[in-house]
């Protein structure tokens, strides 16, 4: 089954991780349809039924994004917002998304000691916000999948490894 990749990175051409990330799905067309939204609406107008009817023919939608102030980039928070509307995504008639499968891909400049510590903050509590949107929709929450260290110095190896942790990640 193909899964959407749907890429939220202001400047993927500067983006060491998430740059990798999307060359190695690219490997995988059959498997991995790649979306970036700055790319293709680099105004950020989006096309909602365009974008209503990809979501639609995809089972399984992974949202691929570096962490920005410990939250979302503006472009997908304003994707979700207009993107999943009232009686297409929730609400009466609003079950386009119901069962659909929701994986997140996240790159994070800072060292995973810096997203993890005894208050509780993580990534995941960091994502809190969307996962219960998509479960609002009927959405299943599936993988995380995370590299750390994006404004540190990662070796290409480490870069291959993470790329393919995330295609293993995503492959079942």
């Amino acid at each position: 089954m193909n899964k959407l990749v749907i890429v939220t990175h202001p400047d993927i051409d500067s983006s060491l991780i998430n740059r990798t990330w999307v060359q190695a799905l690219k490997k995988y067309p059959d498997h991995y349809t790649v979306h970036s939204l700055y790319t293709t609406y680099p105004d950020l107008n989006y096309d909602i039924q365009a974008e209503q009817a990809l979501l639609s023919r995809h089972e399984e939608i992974i949202f691929q994004f570096p962490i920005h102030w410990f939250s979302t980039p503006f472009a997908l928070k304003k994707y979700i917002d207009e993107v999943f509307t009232y009686g297409w995504a929730f609400g009466p008639g609003g079950e386009m998304l119901n069962g659909k499968k929701i994986g997140f891909a996240v790159s994070a400049g800072g060292s995973k000691e810096s997203y993890e510590s005894s208050s509780g903050l993580s990534v995941s509590s960091l994502l809190n916000d969307f996962q219960l949107s998509f479960q609002y929709c009927g959405c299943i929450i599936t993988q995380l999948h995370v590299q750390y260290g994006a404004m540190g110095e990662l070796s290409a190896e480490d870069l291959g490894q993470n790329a393919q942790k995330y295609i293993d990640t995503f492959s079942s």
